[in-house]
């Protein structure tokens, strides 16, 4: 096991609009809730850069299930993609549970539009090992009871290993930058280790234009956002000056130029290691 080292380089959500029988607008997906999502950004590009045996080096001691968390999962191509290459299964095309795998861990993923989710659970091949559930995450009423719920089946307090994966831009333009700081405070939080993909600034700027080709408003904090620019760096200072957190790794950039940036907490002892 072993990976490299890091190198340099609220408000509530509504409810996501509803498809028409002709299909969704690109742009009609202000949450990024985009349909057939894993066609054009395929998960392969993500895992690709991962190690294997990543779950054996951050957890060399765990003996218990290791819990993960997955924020913004889509329709879930890409939650169980990042299982089977955790857990060494990205080459089985059995749709059983894994049989005695070396690390064994339960992924919760969840999404603010619900057809997405329905979609995941009805396709799922490890049903009992990842659960998907329509959540907005910014929903402070829904959220906290739900995590406490599912978290107390486990009897633990927080998740060994969280992933936010090309989702920070659409927490950013919908919540603004007091938004942003709370959904990272928040990761991290509930994670001892924290995978983020964050979209670079110019994923900005190309969202808001799809919006003004549909004729729609702009999005609310769009031109007022403090917080730009260079976005993987700012994920990164916010992230380890203001949550507790530190940079582990960066695993290097997919074709779509996004960094793929491992964390953890300074603040947290892994719970899966006891």
């Amino acid at each position: 096991c072993g990976f490299l080292p890091a190198r340099g380089n609220s408000g509530k959500m509504a409810a996501p609009m509803r498809r028409g029988s002709r299909g969704p607008e690109p742009g009609a997906a202000p949450y990024g809730n985009f349909p057939n999502y894993s066609q054009f950004h395929p998960p392969e590009g993500r895992v690709s850069l991962l190690p294997q045996g990543l779950l054996c080096s951050l957890f060399p001691a765990a003996t218990r299930p290791l819990l993960g968390l997955d924020v913004g999962c889509n329709s879930g191509e890409l939650s169980v993609a990042l299982y089977q290459h955790l857990l060494g299964l990205q080459d089985s095309n059995s749709s059983l549970e894994p049989p005695g795998a070396r690390k064994e861990l339960k992924l919760l993923c969840c999404d603010i539009d619900p057809e997405l989710i329905q979609k995941a659970q009805q396709s799922s091949p490890f049903p009992a090992s990842i659960s998907f559930a329509n959540l907005d995450f910014m929903d402070s009423g829904a959220r906290e009871p739900f995590l406490s719920s599912y978290l107390e089946r486990f009897g633990r307090s927080s998740f060994d290993i969280g992933f936010c994966m090309s989702v920070t831009m659409w927490i950013h333009l919908n919540h603004g930058d007091r938004g942003l700081l709370e959904f990272l405070a928040l990761l991290a939080s509930l994670c001892t280790f924290l995978l983020v993909e964050p979209q670079p600034w110019r994923c900005y700027r190309a969202a808001a234009r799809r919006l003004r080709r549909l004729g729609r408003d702009d999005f609310e904090h769009f031109r007022s956002l403090q917080i730009n620019g260079n976005m993987a760096e700012s994920i990164t200072r916010i992230l380890t000056q203001e949550c507790a957190m530190e940079l582990v790794c960066c695993f290097g950039n997919t074709s779509w130029d996004r960094s793929l940036l491992l964390f953890k907490s300074t603040s947290a002892h892994p719970e899966g290691s006891d």
